[in-house]
């Protein structure tokens, strides 16, 4: 069975000695490589990484407010995720939201409500080869504040389990994807416990994965640390239907329990990926 920390942990340790120096838009520097492929199955535990602390309820916040259709930056002030107001303010954007962001795309695709299909597919139409959503939408790109890094899941079901890979075209390996794996992570279990499934296999697909400059020692640290055993995710209900309307859990529903994680690593972060 495959661990998604260790994964992570051998990709970061191949960017780290293998990558390639990369200029990018922040100005910082990176060292980079391209294509790599992150597992995990979801039965050793909720992929929450062990050997730094991760804020599980700042994923948990930006998952929910995706999956409703918000694009508002006050939803995240209010559950106190700030990492989008810098992006914010950069943009020149007046009007409170970040533009058509995630949540437009997923809820509201050039009126398509993608994730909404998808969930009556998978209930109607299992074995379904489209069950997908898209987030890069070249018409829109320019009005957001930063184009989607992670563009597109894909869920897959085989009786009595549920897949699900994402796509990423860039990776913030230090700081942005432990959240990515988070956020797909608890968008798969949501998924299949709504549909009276079982989560199966986390996968993500990643283009250019690298590490800032400025992280390449706190990459260290944290590789010289031991894993610790995952942990458990108690959710309360799913993502589901009642009389063809989408119901997203509230932040009550979802817990995560036997989380024990070395101390989080500070690291600055570069905006704009």
């Amino acid at each position: 069975m495959i661990n998604i920390e260790e994964e992570y942990l051998g990709l970061m340790a191949g960017v780290l000695y293998s990558g390639k120096p990369k200029e990018d838009r922040t100005g910082t520097g990176t060292i980079s490589v391209f294509g790599r492929m992150i597992r995990h199955d979801m039965a050793l535990g909720f992929p929450l990484l062990t050997t730094k602390k991760i804020f599980f309820n700042h994923a948990l916040t930006e998952l929910l407010w995706i999956c409703r259709g918000h694009t508002d930056i006050k939803y995240l002030r209010d559950n106190n995720v700030f990492y989008w107001d810098d992006d914010y303010s950069r943009s020149g954007r007046t009007d409170g939201t970040l533009g058509p962001v995630y949540g437009h795309q997923w809820r509201n695709f050039g009126g398509v409500d993608q994730l909404f299909n998808v969930i009556r597919d998978l209930k109607n139409n299992p074995t379904s080869r489209r069950l997908l959503v898209m987030a890069w939408n070249p018409i829109d790109n320019d009005n957001m504040v930063l184009p989607p890094c992670h563009y597109g899941f894909q869920i897959y079901c085989n009786a009595t389990h549920v897949d699900l890979m994402w796509q990423q075209r860039s990776a913030d390996i230090f700081l942005g994807l432990p959240y990515d794996i988070i956020m797909y992570g608890l968008l798969l279990e949501l998924i299949a416990k709504g549909a009276g499934l079982k989560p199966g296999k986390l996968i993500g697909s990643l283009g250019d994965c690298h590490l800032y400059n400025n992280h390449l020692k706190q990459a260290k640290t944290q590789l010289s640390r031991n894993m610790k055993s995952l942990p458990k995710l108690e959710l309360n209900r799913g993502i589901r239907m009642i009389n063809d309307e989408l119901i997203i859990p509230e932040h009550k529903d979802i817990k995560i329990n036997s989380y024990y994680p070395h101390p989080s690593i500070k690291a600055e972060l570069s905006v704009g990926t």
